[in-house]
């Protein structure tokens, strides 16, 4: 029988990838999974580290991956501090960074040999943790910028790029299998290529270039939705937005601003500011006026003052922005920040984020209200929970981290399909509707 392994994967979409690639090579090699700890032969644990919870929350996995099997092999972010987790669990059997697959396999192979099936070396397996209709594909590793608060080109490295004809042709297998949307993801989707020299391949007979936009003109005869995030607001941005005015890619933009205080900004080594901000963002929606922007925030950062959250505030209320995210700032071991003086006290830190989140609810409501009567495309994720409802998401929504629209169908619909859907209802994040028509035959 072939030897099981567990497996926990933790944090961002980039992590999932990892995972994705680990469980696929895993698979190749002939293991199979566990449903539970007590099937598995060993466990694999990808951990997060970018901040505080999400390190304390990997350690609680490791250790309860511990308690209730006993051999556990960890990888991921944090497992780039092998520090941290050998100190508090010294009897893991292995410790690696992210993306380090090849040295995974070695670990769990130390414990539970694999029984190689020939036929898995003729067709390797590819594991996908999200569902058969989205996929999330990622184009780079690593990230050059040296935000204060940030250690992720620590645990990451620099940023290295992949190349086009092997992004598109990864592309091409996922929509050969029913991949209808491809969320882009990378630390700095806007810096995709630099590396490269945005250097050409050949790809189906023609020259592509390592550069986003190229990029996305391919990805786009692929699938029916192209969604790029971790966007940052470079000026070659602008080249993205006939691509979308012409239905190429998706109106939706995820842009980590952080802040609009150009003084926290520059402790936080970030550009920009809430006038330049407002800038960009107004040149964005004259070309695409539905554009759905995605941004977070940190506040409470080290010196932030009330009028520095005031002006953040002013800039949130201006810009209008349809999705926000908010962290307090929590220290992280390594990261520059720590010795910046004029720490806000925890509760100064929670109140802040509250007000944020105040403001950004009433402003997500009213655009939610404003699309009521409107027909949007809507992506199928789920069935519901009474027969012909289904949950979806608009152009507006990337899956788990913004809203859904629940979907009354007249039972002819698949998981998967996009779908017209006439929005006869909304609250601050969630959207209600009926389908009006059939998609079309093809895309």
């Amino acid at each position: 029988m072939a030897a099981k392994v567990g497996f926990v994967s933790l944090g961002c979409p980039k992590a999932l990838v990892d995972s994705e690639q680990i469980l696929s090579r895993l698979k190749a090699a002939g293991y199979g999974f566990a449903a539970d700890y007590a099937e598995a032969d060993v466990v694999v644990v990808n951990t997060c580290g970018f901040i505080t919870p999400s390190i304390e929350e990997s350690l609680e996995a490791i250790g309860e991956a511990l308690g209730a099997n006993g051999k556990v092999v960890v990888t991921g972010c944090l497992g780039a501090r092998p520090e941290v987790i050998r100190k508090k669990y010294p009897q893991v059997i292995d410790v690696s960074g992210p993306a380090e697959t090849e040295r995974v396999l070695a670990a769990v192979a130390q414990v539970a040999p694999p029984e190689r099936d020939p036929f898995l070396d003729l067709v390797p397996p590819q594991v996908k943790l999200t569902p058969r209709h989205y996929a999330y594909l990622k184009i780079a590793e690593g990230c050059d910028h040296k935000c204060s608060f940030c250690i992720i080109p620590q645990l990451r490295g620099g940023l290295v790029s992949r190349d086009a004809a092997e992004v598109l042709a990864e592309a091409a297998r996922l929509a050969a299998g029913g991949t209808r949307e491809l969320l882009v993801i990378a630390q700095d989707s806007s810096a995709y290529g630099v590396d490269l020299g945005h250097r050409e391949s050949d790809w189906a007979g023609r020259p592509v270039r390592a550069h986003l936009t190229d990029l996305v003109r391919e990805l786009s005869g692929l699938v029916p939705w192209v969604r790029l995030h971790y966007v940052y607001p470079y000026p070659h941005v602008r080249e993205l937005l006939p691509l979308m005015a012409e239905g190429r890619l998706l109106p939706y933009l995820d842009v980590p601003l952080q802040h609009a205080s150009p003084r926290v900004l520059r402790a936080m080594r970030r550009p920009g500011g809430a006038e330049s901000h407002l800038k960009t963002i107004r040149e964005w929606r004259a070309v695409v006026p539905e554009l759905a922007i995605r941004s977070s925030f940190i506040v409470g950062f080290p010196g932030e003052t009330e009028d520095d959250f005031e002006l953040l505030l002013e800039f949130l209320a201006e810009a209008r922005l349809e999705r926000v995210g908010v962290f307090t700032y929590s220290p992280v071991a390594g990261a520059a920040a720590n010795e910046l003086p004029g720490a806000v006290p925890e509760e100064v830190k929670q109140e802040r984020r509250a007000r944020v989140m105040e403001l950004a609810q009433r402003l997500s409501l009213e655009k939610n209200r404003a699309k009521v009567g409107r027909v949007l495309d809507v992506i199928l994720d789920e069935p519901a929970d009474e027969p012909g409802v289904f949950v979806g998401r608009s152009y507006a929504d990337s899956p788990g981290i913004d809203g859904t629209v629940r979907v009354t169908s007249d039972g002819t619909v698949r998981v998967g399909e996009i779908v017209p859907v006439r929005i006869t209802a909304a609250d601050v994040y969630d959207l209600e509707g009926e389908v009006v028509a059939r998609v079309p035959a093809g895309r």
